[in-house]
């Protein structure tokens, strides 16, 4: 049987929802009728400047999980860096213009991230930034959102475009939401509160967008590529035994995505044709296969622990390889942004974007559109469009791991 903990933190949960669903802009309800949607669509997701339409089959009624808590860079920020000094901020138009309220919030992308279409699969609500909630325990009940723009793995990775939350202070931050939790709701509540939920990390690509390729520190000698994935791969694999020794044990890790079909890359590196650049593409290839060997390590090391990988160079290649049939025209070209592949410049104004953002793959020089969001985030719950996460999707591991609490 479920324990009374678990049980309590529901009832938490549900009392606090309604109150506090609304605080956050990020929140997913209608303002109007407090109704929650989700696009859906049979083959794709419809256009993004679409007004957001009802699931076909009702919503989830009462949360899957207690709380999704999120760690990473640009790719699931939702607004932490709207408060941080740094030229690294998507809080101006026009970012967010497809989004639920039409506004930027932070979001490095025309509307959704992907952990907003999981929030929804797992019946949540929008999860909002750490540095944007007041640190009511009522706030973060739903989960926290850490992640930071330009942040790495490592340390100094992404520095020059200014402030950023580092890996390991977003951990630290997790760990004292954690406490937080204990001291209000009690070590047992809390454990199963942390143990039940979902924490999602989604990082390093600034690893090489702003530390290898550029070559700080001369780290192209010291290190080949091989060597530096590695070092990379065994710098997450500490940190996610850190997480695990923190009670978390439901755990999302993303893979990279292919950056060397960027338009920033397709532009720096001349290609003519919109090719993508092999010899970044084939650093980001090992990479993921490094994280997919340490995740199944893990599996074996770590006692009642639930990890996934998802290989997002899998997912994203098929979409660019089958794009027609997923419903996009423009394989290469950002939808803003200045320049050939308008990935010269990054998006600084309206002006600068085109008009339908849903036939685009890429929104900015690194950023895919929400339509390509939807298809990564449906991939990673249901392998709905294609298998991009091993040993199974996240739908899998949410109902087995709560059939065994039944047990």
């Amino acid at each position: 049987m479920l324990t009374t903990h678990l049980l309590a933190i529901f009832l938490i949960s549900a009392i606090v929802s309604h109150s506090k669903a609304l605080r956050f802009p990020q929140e997913l309800y209608n303002l109007s009728s407090n109704q929650i949607f989700i696009v859906d669509n049979l083959s794709r997701p419809p256009s993004s400047s679409a007004s957001p339409t009802p699931l076909l089959s009702p919503a989830v009624s009462s949360p899957l999980v207690p709380a999704l808590f999120i760690i990473g860079d640009s790719t699931v920020d939702c607004g932490n860096n709207n408060y941080l000094g740094t030229f690294a901020r998507a809080d101006r138009p026009p970012y967010g213009r497809d989004f639920d309220t039409h506004l930027p919030t932070g979001r490095f992308c025309n509307g959704r991230i992907p952990v907003d279409y999981l929030a929804l699969h797992l019946g949540l609500p929008f999860v909002p930034s750490y540095l944007g909630q007041t640190g009511e325990l009522e706030d973060m009940l739903h989960g926290v959102n850490y992640a930071s723009a330009a942040a790495g793995i490592i340390f100094s990775s992404g520095s020059e475009l200014g402030q950023h939350i580092s890996l390991t202070h977003q951990i630290q931050q997790f760990s004292d939401t954690y406490q937080q939790f204990v001291l209000s709701l009690g070590e047992d509540v809390a454990i199963d509160l942390i143990s039940s939920s979902v924490l999602y990390v989604s990082i390093g690509i600034n690893d090489y967008i702003h530390y290898y390729l550029r070559n700080v520190s001369n780290v192209q000698n010291l290190y080949l590529p091989w060597g530096f994935n590695q070092f990379l791969a065994s710098t997450m694999r500490q940190e996610i035994k850190n997480l695990y020794n923190t009670n978390v044990r439901r755990f999302v890790v993303m893979g990279l995505p292919p950056i060397g079909c960027a338009p920033y890359y397709l532009q720096r590196y001349k290609s003519n044709n919109g090719e993508c650049v092999e010899e970044i593409n084939d650093m980001i290839m090992e990479f993921n296969f490094f994280m997919r060997y340490m995740t199944d390590e893990l599996l074996h090391e770590l006692p009642d622990a639930g990890i996934i990988f998802c290989d997002v160079f899998q997912g994203s290649m098929d979409i660019i390889r089958n794009h027609k049939s997923y419903g996009f025209e423009s394989t290469a070209n950002a939808c803003c942004g200045l320049g050939k592949y308008n990935g010269w410049m990054m998006c600084m104004s309206p002006q600068m974007a085109c008009r339908n953002a849903s036939d685009h793959i890429w929104w900015d020089q690194f950023h895919p559109t929400d339509a390509v969001n939807a298809i990564l985030a449906d991939n990673v719950w249901s392998s709905r469009h294609t298998e991009m996460c091993y040993p199974m999707n996240l739908e899998k591991m949410v109902f087995s791991q709560s059939l065994n609490n039944l047990v």
